[in-house]
């Protein structure tokens, strides 16, 4: 992707199901979870290298003997670092005789991470106050165990602020500055009330203070709770919070917008943001691995109960589709075919935009995360050249004119010519983690590869998708343009972004889309400020309303245009300045209707059409033009609506 976007975030959980000395004896270690644990956030690394946090908990543990662990980092390489400091402390506690590696008691008793329930987390911070302090799991400590609470998560919640209200209109003092601290104090809130209810009541039966821990554990309804402090949570989620007892849970928000998968084997029941970690990790079928269902809450009690219940009526299933386009590792055999199928899907388009010269192409793409969609487009192209070869053919063999040499030139001269063009030497995720600086050492990200374009070449580059420009106009084309091709054809496998996200991805600020620029550059240039003036006053307007009755006033900033004129003026715009070259560019992108043919199911389509599947979408889109127009930065969904 040229342009680098940031979503919150991937999420691992591995429950074991047996004592950990059987782990012992069938895989020689106690740390068999832990170890698993590792390689499922190593396997989802691309979701996350700012931070990382891991959380244990132990079941039975003695009373007086610590339960509950945490360790969170934002140094570099966070995750190995986190994970060898816990390994180097095993060693240390086993070289002093304080533990004893071939004792699964000894390991339990004296090693934080060795308990039967494991979490942990990556993200990318998409706050500039990003710190330690911001990273999962968030931790709420009590003297009972079943009042500590251990939530992280993979999600964004559009309305934190009025969430945020409502605990103050409780009375409670919440700090602010993440919606994470909001879910964890909304769900403590309901398990403390859920708490008390149990102890009074077990109290008044004149059960003695020894029993209540064991009591209360056992009869806590953890469905019940999660699902009365979610009643009004309007986001995508995919959360998995762990109680002090030992009682577990993961739920997943009603449209299925963030994804969670689930692994179940009679040794360990294991969760993952992604599929094929739990399938690669556990040497799992993937008709093993069950995505969550949308709307559920999967609970497991501290006594090893499984269980799956609704916590809201169903919605329309919308999970994000840049998961499909650039989140989730390609090696997903689902999601292999359907980038393959975005990149087939372009043929048409590309084919115009080169006039069916294929004698004078180079096909390629931008790495890294394009490369899988460009196999299926030199797979289109191929078939589209073959169809088209095995017609001339038949039409001279008719004629009377087939020869070696007429089929020399229709099979070989004229054939889709594929090569590796740019190539990417600077992790950007891992050395620019925040937008600012960034433009300052985007430019030497990519490198080419020299001598294969010839001048007056075409040279066709796939991306998967063209979100701001920025990278396209200051790096990328440039460095292509030093080939002296006579046109370069930029191909997103995305549809044009034209609204912003407010459920997990870092791409709120309308202003910064390249599409949006261009529309409004488009009316500007018409004399049509009045219409960006009217549709702000009606923004302001839709604000006043309950979120729930708002709809998005902000699309009449595409209605004037087709797509084509928009992609024109795109073109325009990310040119590149002060260079020797003055050939052809053309910027195409996905049709929307293609998107979802290429995708298996239902995939959400927001950030294109600007349908949003809750209600505060709603009320985040309107905001975020406001904002746009008074000339303010940040994230529109952090404000009241």
């Amino acid at each position: 992707m040229s342009d680098f976007l940031k979503h919150e975030c991937g999420i691992a959980a591995v429950r074991l199901r047996k004592p950990l000395a059987y782990y012992h004896d069938r895989y020689g270690t106690t740390l068999w979870g832990l170890n698993k644990l590792f390689l499922l956030m190593e396997k989802q690394h691309n979701r996350g290298q700012d931070g990382t946090g891991i959380g244990c908990v132990k079941l039975d543990m003695p009373k007086g003997e610590a339960y509950s662990f945490r360790r969170r980092g934002i140094e570099k390489d966070a995750l190995a670092e986190i994970f060898r400091k816990e390994i180097k402390q095993f060693h240390k506690l086993a070289r002093k005789k304080q533990l004893d590696p071939a004792d699964p008691k000894s390991v339990k008793k004296r090693f934080d991470f060795g308990g039967e329930i494991l979490i942990g987390h990556l993200r990318y911070g998409t706050s500039g106050q990003f710190d330690e302090g911001s990273c999962h799991p968030y931790l709420r400590r009590s003297n009972w165990p079943t009042r500590t609470l251990m939530v992280m998560g993979n999600f964004n919640m559009t309305n934190a602020s009025e969430l945020n209200q409502v605990l103050i209109d409780r009375g409670q003092h919440p700090i602010f500055g993440t919606d994470t601290q909001t879910v964890l104090e909304e769900i403590g809130y309901h398990l403390d009330e859920a708490h008390t209810d149990l102890y009074r009541e077990l109290r008044d039966a004149g059960v003695a203070g020894a029993d209540m821990p064991d009591r209360i554990s056992a009869a806590l309804d953890v469905p019940r709770l999660v699902a009365e402090a979610a009643c009004a949570w309007d986001g995508g989620y995919a959360i998995c919070g762990v109680i002090g007892n030992g009682d577990m849970f993961v739920m997943r928000d009603p449209g299925g917008i963030r994804p969670c998968h689930m692994l179940v084997t009679d040794e360990v029941i294991a969760f993952s943001s992604e599929r094929v970690p739990l399938m690669t990790v556990f040497e799992a079928d993937a008709d093993q691995v069950k995505a969550v269902d949308p709307g559920s809450i999967i609970t497991i009690k501290s006594d090893g109960s499984f269980s799956d219940t609704a916590m809201m009526p169903p919605q329309r299933f919308t999970p994000c589709s840049f998961e499909k386009i650039y989140f989730s590792r390609g090696n997903d055999p689902l999601i292999y075919r359907e980038r393959k199928a975005m990149g087939a899907a372009l043929v048409p388009q590309i084919i115009d935009a080169i006039g069916g010269q294929f004698e004078k192409t180079v096909f390629s793409f931008i790495p890294n995360t394009a490369e899988t969609a460009y196999y299926g487009l030199m797979d289109g192209l191929r078939l589209h050249r073959r169809k088209q070869v095995r017609e001339e053919i038949l039409k001279a063999a008719a004629d009377g004119t087939l020869s070696p040499d007429v089929v020399d030139e229709l099979i070989l001269r004229n054939w889709p010519r594929g090569e590796k063009i740019a190539h990417k030497d600077i992790k950007l995720r891992t050395f620019i983690s925040q937008e600012k600086g960034r433009d300052t050492l985007v430019s030497h990200v990519y490198d080419i590869t020299y001598g294969i374009v010839n001048p007056g070449d075409y040279l066709v580059a796939l991306d998967d998708s063209v979100v701001r420009g920025t990278t396209l106009k200051k790096s990328i084309l440039k460095i292509l343009a030093r080939t002296k091709p006579a046109k370069i054809v930029v191909c997103s496998t995305a549809p044009q972004i034209r609204y912003p996200d407010c459920y997990g991805i870092d791409m709120s600020e309308l202003g910064k889309f390249i599409a949006f620029q261009a529309a409004v550059a488009l009316h500007r240039r018409a004399g049509r400020q009045s219409l960006l003036d009217r549709i702000y006053r009606d923004c302001l307007e839709e604000l006043k309303k309950p979120v729930a009755q708002q709809v998005n006033r902000v699309k009449p900033v595409y209605e004037a245009f087709n797509d084509t004129q928009i992609s024109e003026e795109i073109s325009r715009m990310v040119y590149p300045e002060d260079i020797d070259w003055n050939g052809e560019l053309q910027v195409i992108f996905q049709t929307i209707q293609n998107l979802h043919d290429s995708i298996q199911g239902e995939c959400g389509d927001w950030y294109f059409t600007g349908d949003y599947p809750t209600p505060g979408g709603y009320g985040m889109v309107n905001r975020a033009y406001v904002r746009w127009y008074e000339g303010l930065g940040g994230r529109s969904y952090d404000l009241p609506l």
